[in-house]
């Protein structure tokens, strides 16, 4: 029922009004391509400028007589509108046009739907689109005249709107139910990750920054990416490994947008939990994309709903093959990796990228020397399976000299199997006040 898209597109009249309150502005380049997102086809922009919506039409009467000629004249079948219309003014335009009315968080909801691929993203774009729905019921029939109760429908009975209102509360909460499955097994594979200490590294950004590409480069996967937005909708995970860090998980999720509906943040929540259980966030920005700023300010505003706005954050400023701009890494005033400027398309920067994930989550990394009898097999051994060992040689009295690098909590729990002091193999400056 809400994944069966038409092959062609419908032609559009879009609407855009220019307010007069920054909060309230939306890009209209960004609309244009949501609505080629969407497989529309924009015939025409009608454009306007008011310092509020007019309560009954959003766009007042002279601008919809003009909308009325803009139908007519290119055949249109299809308004969308660049703004959130309340359910009266949706139904009222509807009345006065005669055709089929989309605002912008309807038009984002068809996009979402032609994007979900996995059975969750399917349940959490039909959950979000039947909430929108549920407001937006009308008696578009001669027959919704009250059910006559009866043997077995005891009652006053209820009209068809009634009965589609009660069957929408039904399907919502059996996707409830659902999700929160969903949810609970995407919990239990957090806490496993936690228990075996995996970092998990999640990708945010504005939608088209350029996550998927990035993910891709740096996973070696295929995840689809293209220069639309939204093109990812469903999360991927993925291992990757990292020097002195070893495995992590890396998360590629939904791209946000100014005004991302609520039922939107709502429904994905099972989703968007990754980024909020995340030991990192790695911001992809679009450093050509003039309103980047405004951009950085939105995604910090999705993230702080979710609850993910105290997890510590890297930037990345993707895109500087479009600028005349140098890869590099510039620090905060602790001389921790802040911000790192790379091309995921050219793959410019990523080296730099993964010598940054590496400072930021390689938190307690020990280097020394050690050298081993032919006894002590296993010690060398355990080194090896570790992949700690970056060079070995062997002296006069055949001993192995192993110059050795590895997160101290792993030394420790290799120590701990081996019944042996982890303080009697590390040089004094690296011993801990608490071995055993």
């Amino acid at each position: 029922m809400f994944f069966e898209r038409p092959d062609a597109g419908e032609t559009a009249v879009l609407v855009h009004v220019d307010f007069h309150d920054e909060q309230a502005r939306e890009d209209p380049g960004e609309f244009l391509e949501l609505v080629r997102s969407a497989g529309a086809e924009p015939a025409t922009l009608l454009t306007a400028s008011r310092h509020r919506p007019d309560p009954r039409s959003f766009i007042g009467s002279g601008k919809l007589e003009e909308l009325r000629a803009m139908l007519a004249a290119h055949q249109a079948e299809l308004v969308i509108f660049n703004h959130g219309l309340s359910p009266s003014q949706q139904r009222n335009l509807e009345h006065e046009l005669k055709c089929r009315v989309l605002d912008r968080t309807g038009l984002i909801l068809d996009i979402f739907a032609q994007r979900a691929r996995t059975h969750e993203g399917k349940l959490q774009v039909e959950l979000a689109q039947l909430e929108y729905m549920s407001t937006r019921l009308i008696r578009g029939w001669t027959h919704l005249e009250r059910q006559k109760g009866g043997i077995g429908l005891r009652g006053p009975g209820e009209t068809q709107l009634e009965t589609d209102r009660r069957l929408l509360r039904g399907r919502i909460k059996s996707i409830h139910k659902r999700l929160d499955k969903v949810r609970s097994q995407r919990e239990q594979n957090r806490r496993a990750r936690s228990r075996a200490e995996i970092h998990s590294v999640s990708l945010v950004g504005y939608t088209n920054a350029g996550k998927s590409t990035l993910f891709n480069a740096l996973t070696q996967s295929d995840v689809y990416a293209a220069d639309q937005l939204f093109a990812t909708l469903d999360p991927t995970l993925r291992r990757l490994e990292i020097e002195d860090v070893g495995p992590i998980v890396m998360a590629d999720t939904v791209g946000f947008i100014r005004h991302l509906p609520h039922k939107l943040v709502e429904a994905f929540q099972a989703t968007l939990q990754e980024a909020a259980e995340a030991t990192l966030l790695v911001h992809i920005i679009d450093a050509a994309d003039p309103d980047r700023e405004l951009n950085v300010e939105q995604v910090e505003r999705v993230l702080e709903e979710i609850g993910a706005d105290d997890v510590p954050v890297l930037k990345v400023m993707n895109k500087i093959d479009k600028l005349d701009s140098a890869p590099r890494i510039e620090r905060d005033g602790h001389g921790r990796p802040d911000v790192v400027w790379l091309s995921a398309q050219s793959g410019q920067g990523l080296a730099l990228l993964h010598e940054a994930l590496t400072e930021r989550l390689a938190s307690d990394v020990i280097g020394f020397s050690l050298t081993l009898s032919p006894e002590q097999g296993k010690l060398r051994a355990g080194l090896h399976e570790l992949n700690a060992v970056r060079e070995e040689s062997f002296d006069e009295q055949g001993r192995s000299v192993l110059d050795v690098r590895l997160q101290r909590r792993d030394f420790n729990q290799l120590m701990a199997q081996l019944g042996e002091r982890a303080n009697t193999y590390l040089p004094d400056e690296l011993h801990e006040a608490n071995d055993w």
